[in-house]
């Protein structure tokens, strides 16, 4: 047996002295107990080892922490073989439109395809990959556009993930309930309990559900905490309130005008607005119709030279009567037959105590009148159904094409969108909306881009459709990009048709195609896959002619070979995501 090495005084060095020795070296600061002679650095690392071992050795074992509870089982089909293959390249690829402000080239954005996908495949109903789910999250976590779909797609595997990496914990917050279980309706303990002690994510989630089950106690609910919650809170558990709204809620929301927050009671006397046989509906029609009437004029309406600019709010804010204006034909209306009919406008003088509680903001914007301030505010919460009664049973057509006095005509038709749009008035939104091909439609008029687009949103899908081909094939795409946003998707054949027609138009004009980017990119999301064949004859580089700009035309073939491998892409993803047919 080999004899023992002798016991070194080094190795009884304290371990905060070994590190300073080992710092500052052993040439300027030996190891004071090292044994005469012996080489320094051998003799540290020796004492060093002999430290760490009894650091290991006398360490006092901790007791295991519990595991966690498995997840709950998704009862959902895996995917298919090729559709898991395929959110592997989805979910890996890096090559995101605009980065380093490049050219795109003619390759299809997988990070635009991502979003059908996921959307696709919570509609066929099937379960994620599990290994895959790690790299899902991390998407969702970068990415807010599709954290709805991926979270619903991750389902209960997802969530147990995401309570045990604090990376992802935004998928606690944005799944209702908070990625915990919410008790039965009625289950009135537990329902109480809950809504008492539960965090915000779960309050809300449940109201949500109790609200669908039993509307009266929702509504109770609300009231036992409401005196105590945040204004936040308070705004947030009133906007669910837009779900199932009926008469049954006016009381409470009239006690909820009283409230000390401003946009708490604003939200409230929105929603009785949208209730046209609530009191507070009944006093702004009261307040409306007291300031537009319909006037009769013989033989010229009376209108003014044009409306106010923006920062000119003396034409908006003095009385008609008192507005000097100078008579021309009215635009838009038909030939006079003895007597035509002229709208006149009385804007409110001042805002009032019980008009700020019915929610009137009383402070406009910067730039924009008092007076024409508070009368948009009325007319759009007035019942919709109170105009024809004043216009003397006109229909919603032949208000709209009323002319209107002393320049208040774009003030009058914007708070009528804005009307038809909460009250989801589908007549009122199309006379509105007009006709596509009125030349009015294509530029600034009584109702804006953006407010056709929102008013479109009231209306059926395949209208919807048809009213935007319309303007697209009388106007072309350069305005169009707002109301395509409105449309159902995938687009259906006449709107589809439109926009490549237009874009076809658009490439023989000679001009680059990065102004038509915008159009472009809905057409890769929304334009139904049958239309790549169409787009091939697309592809072929056109001749230039003198009127082009510089290479423009090989700039449009490769635009429009990446819209067709889009298409031919997205319809390779849905025959994947597609069940085999049974043999």
């Amino acid at each position: 047996m080999a004899d023992e090495p002798a016991w070194d005084p080094a190795w009884d060095s304290p371990w905060e002295e070994l590190v300073t020795v080992a710092l500052l070296g052993t040439d300027r600061r030996p190891l004071p107990r090292a044994v005469p002679g012996a080489d320094g650095a051998s003799a540290l690392l020796d004492a060093a080892a002999v430290r760490t071992l009894r650091r290991r050795a006398g360490l006092v074992p901790v007791k295991a922490a519990a595991l966690p509870e498995p997840a709950a089982p998704d009862p959902r089909p895996a995917l298919p073989p090729a559709a898991r293959h395929r959110l592997a390249l989805l979910l890996s690829d890096q090559s995101a439109a605009g980065i380093g402000g490049g050219r795109r080239g003619s390759a299809p954005d997988l990070t635009e395809l991502l979003p059908q996908w996921l959307a696709a495949t919570n509609s066929e109903g099937y379960a994620p990959p599990a290994e895959l789910l790690p790299a899902l999250l991390d998407t969702a976590r970068g990415r807010t556009d599709i954290r709805p779909q991926a979270l619903r797609f991750a389902g209960p595997r997802g969530l147990w993930l995401a309570r045990l990496n604090p990376d992802w914990k935004f998928a606690l917050r944005d799944t209702q309930g908070g990625g915990g279980t919410l008790p039965a309706p009625d289950r009135t303990e537990e329902v109480e309990q809950l809504w008492q002690e539960g965090l915000f994510a779960e309050r809300v989630a449940l109201l949500s559900l109790v609200r669908n089950h039993a509307p009266e106690k929702a509504r109770a609910l609300l009231g036992t905490t409401w005196a105590k919650d945040r204004a936040e809170d308070r705004l947030m558990f009133l906007d669910s309130l837009r779900t199932g709204l009926s008469e049954e809620d006016e009381p409470f929301l009239e006690r909820a005008l009283s409230d000390r927050s401003r946009n708490v009671r604003s939200t409230a006397a929105e929603l009785l607005s949208a209730l046209p046989g609530s009191a507070l509906a009944g006093r702004m029609a009261a307040r409306a119709v007291s300031c537009v009437a319909l006037d009769r004029t013989a033989g010229m309406a009376t209108e003014a030279t044009g409306p106010p600019t923006a920062g000119d709010t003396s034409a908006r804010d003095t009385p008609a009567r008192d507005t000097p204006t100078r008579a021309k034909p009215a635009r838009d209306t038909p030939a006079p037959t003895g007597e035509d009919q002229v709208v006149t406008v009385e804007a409110p003088h001042e805002c009032d105590a019980e008009m700020e509680r019915d929610g009137v903001l009383a402070q406009p914007p910067q730039g924009r009148g008092e007076r024409s301030w508070w009368l948009g505010q009325l007319v759009e919460a007035a019942p919709l159904a109170v105009w024809p009664k004043r216009f003397r049973g006109l229909s919603p057509e032949g208000i709209v094409a009323l002319p209107v006095a002393d320049g208040w005509r774009d003030e009058l038709h914007a708070a009528w969108c804005r009307a038809a749009v909460r009250q989801r008035d589908p007549v009122w939104s199309r006379a509105l909306l007009g006709s596509p091909a009125a030349a009015e439609a294509g530029g600034p008029g009584a109702v804006s881009l953006a407010e056709r687009a929102r008013l479109l949103v009231t209306l059926p899908a395949p209208e919807r459709a048809e009213w935007v081909a319309g303007f697209i094939s009388a106007h072309g795409l350069s305005e169009a990009f707002q109301l395509l946003g409105a449309c159902g998707t995938p687009w259906d054949e006449s709107l589809g048709g439109a926009v490549v027609d237009a874009l076809n138009i658009a490439r023989d004009a000679g001009s680059y195609p990065w102004s038509f980017s915008g159009v472009m990119g809905l057409a890769e999301r929304c334009l139904h896959p049958g239309a790549a064949d169409r787009l091939e004859s697309l592809i072929a580089i056109p001749d230039e002619t003198s009127d082009s700009a510089p290479g423009a035309g090989s700039y449009w073939s490769e635009a429009f070979q990446r819209l067709v491998s889009t298409l031919r892409l997205r319809e390779t993803m849905f025959e994947e995501l597609t069940p085999p047919a049974p043999r």
